[in-house]
């Protein structure tokens, strides 16, 4: 076996290791959600906003912080649709309660890029 098919094959023993089954997935509740305010959050260590995201009449409006200030403006945020893990417990960041984590990925640089539904869908849609 050479060196680069030994190297395939750990890399494929190391992605079994970390499968995780339909329903472990499923617990992680990751909702849309539209953004209704957005505002600087002092105190951070890392430039943050304070966002505040209803989610549709199920689960309301929750509060997430979240360090997107390199691409978008406060007000550019209103009225963008997000979406965000809601069933993480709340942390505290700078002294503000974080009830939802908002999803992102990093672009080349590192600094975060929102994840978001394409179309129209409702509020507190669930992915699946």
């Amino acid at each position: 076996m050479s060196a680069h098919d030994q190297a395939d094959a750990g890399a494929a023993a190391s992605a079994q290791d970390d499968q995780i089954s339909i329903d472990e997935f499923q617990r992680v509740d990751i909702r849309v959600g539209c953004i209704v305010s957005a505002e600087p959050l002092a105190g951070a260590r890392k430039p943050a906003y304070k966002l505040r995201i209803d989610f549709g009449q199920e689960l309301g409006v929750k509060q997430s912080s979240a360090q997107i200030t390199v691409h978008y403006s406060a007000q550019e945020l209103v009225g963008t649709l997000v979406l965000a893990v809601v069933n993480f417990p709340p942390r505290r960041i700078a002294g503000f309660r974080s009830e939802v984590l908002t999803l992102g990925v990093p672009d080349a640089h590192g600094d975060v890029v929102l994840v978001a539904p394409r179309g129209d869908a409702p509020l507190g849609a669930r992915l699946f």
